[in-house]
């Protein structure tokens, strides 16, 4: 290829210089034909040849001059001229628009890598060597309260000023990631994270990592929670237990001891039962719609459990609509049951003795079902009823205690209702009661 280069330049170096002596012999020709005529054929003939050489180098001129002003605004096309020139300004021409196409496919792959940048559930932000910002993307954007435009080329710790952050930009060991609180008055957590690229530039990741704080502490305080539910009945178990070996009692006493023990043994089993309802709950798959269950039979069950948990110390009534005589809901019956049943339970509990009970079923007019659990207990205050599925989260520890709750109820009900695609509400008044129903969506609902 480079011979072939030179070999062309050689050629049109040969013809310029071919077309100058020509170009001379025939002014020469002409002025010694015209010197003959009067007397001075030499002179005239070197006169002719150096006005004709003059002629093609002032045209050669103003052509180089055409090329020189295209090429000021080569978006135009090539002029179009005969000879050397229009053969440059031709192959100018090609290498403008090819190395346009180049820039335009760089152009091209480089919108498609910030395109996937920006496809990112991460943020990132690019800093030149001087940590000043010369991209943001839209999450990191969001993540620093930044604007994308507007905040280009600012010093980065002159828009992120969280302690944190500057001290470990600064520090220079970017080994590890760092967590921060998020800038401008934010409520989460981001998880930072520095990389060297290039000369002297970085980049800076950062990740939303709110829910897995939340979820870290929810997970210590659950383990918090079942350790000191646990420990309270061992405990008590442990005392009764010294109590039975080292001192003398009576029969009554040591009945009565017993009782106490047997008491504390129930409510760990029945804490225990419910952690593993729960966790197999959260463990399994959502369940499917083609196992339907009589609403009539569940409300029987509810009734029978409710009636023997009360023992006439309520009056209950258990009521279905019309539609709910020959209702089917789908799903995992003993799910139901269990979400129902805690419903029911809790009622009782927290019911005083002759207040009344009102559980019903009603079969939507758009679709779907309503179960609901109405009391007239001691009622709520509106700021807990946010946090009551909330796991071990009590208004009144020790009166759940007493009458026998592990707080995971509610929780155990949430989770039903919402692997069956459902909503849990709640509704109360302090010394009025509280209602709480299950709705049941469309899909799940049918005639039987």
């Amino acid at each position: 290829m480079l011979a072939s280069r030179v070999e062309r330049t050689n050629s049109w170096l040969l013809s310029r210089v071919s077309a100058r002596v020509v170009t001379a012999v025939a002014g020469g020709a002409l002025g010694w034909w015209l010197g003959q005529r009067v007397g001075h054929p030499a002179l005239l003939a070197l006169l002719g040849a150096a006005a004709a050489v003059l002629c093609l180098t002032v045209l050669d001129t103003l052509k180089g001059y055409q090329v020189l002003d295209w090429l000021r605004t080569p978006e135009a096309n090539a002029p179009e001229m005969p000879g050397l020139w229009g053969e440059v300004a031709h192959r100018v021409q090609r290498v403008v628009r090819q190395r346009d196409q180049l820039i335009a496919e760089e152009r091209r792959r480089l919108d498609q890598f910030l395109s996937g940048i920006q496809a990112s559930p991460n943020g990132v932000i690019l800093l030149d060597d001087t940590e000043h910002i010369t991209w943001i993307s839209t999450v990191a954007a969001d993540h620093f309260g930044l604007d994308p435009t507007r905040d280009l080329y600012q010093r980065v710790t002159n828009l992120i000023r969280q302690p944190t952050f500057v001290q470990y930009l600064q520090a220079g060991d970017y080994r590890e990631p760092v967590k921060c609180l998020m800038p401008r008055g934010g409520q989460g957590f981001l998880s930072l994270q520095v990389c060297r690229y290039g000369e002297g530039l970085k980049l800076i990741l950062s990740q939303d990592i709110t829910e897995r704080e939340r979820s870290d502490t929810m997970r210590r305080d659950f383990v918090a929670n079942v350790s000191h539910e646990i420990r309270t009945p061992l405990t008590v178990l442990n005392g009764f237990i010294e109590t039975l070996g080292s001192l003398p009692l009576t029969e009554v006493e040591r009945a009565r001891v017993i009782t106490l023990m047997a008491q504390q043994a129930e409510r760990m089993r029945s804490l225990v039962a419910d952690l593993l309802t729960l966790a197999q709950i959260e463990g399994s798959p959502r369940p499917s719609s083609d196992r339907w269950i009589k609403v009539e039979a569940l409300m029987q069950r509810l009734e029978n459990d409710g009636l023997g948990l009360s023992r006439g110390r309520h009056p209950m009534s258990f009521s279905t609509d019309g539609g709910g005589q020959v209702a089917e809901i789908s799903g995992v019956e003993s799910e139901w049951l269990s979400a129902m049943g805690n419903l029911v339970s809790n009622a009782v509990r927290y019911t005083p003795d002759g207040a009344p009970i009102d559980v019903r079923w009603i079969t939507l007019p758009e679709g779907g079902g309503e179960f609901s659990v109405r009391d007239s207990g001691i009622g709520i205050e509106a700021e807990h009823i946010p946090r009551l599925t909330e796991r071990f989260y009590r208004v009144d520890g020790s009166r759940s205690r007493e009458t026998g709750g592990t707080g995971l109820g509610l929780s155990i009900v949430k989770h039903v209702v919402q692997r069956h695609g459902g909503e849990l509400r709640v509704t109360s008044e302090p010394g009025k009661g509280s209602t709480f129903s299950l709705t049941v969506p469309a899909a799940r609902v049918r005639p039987a």
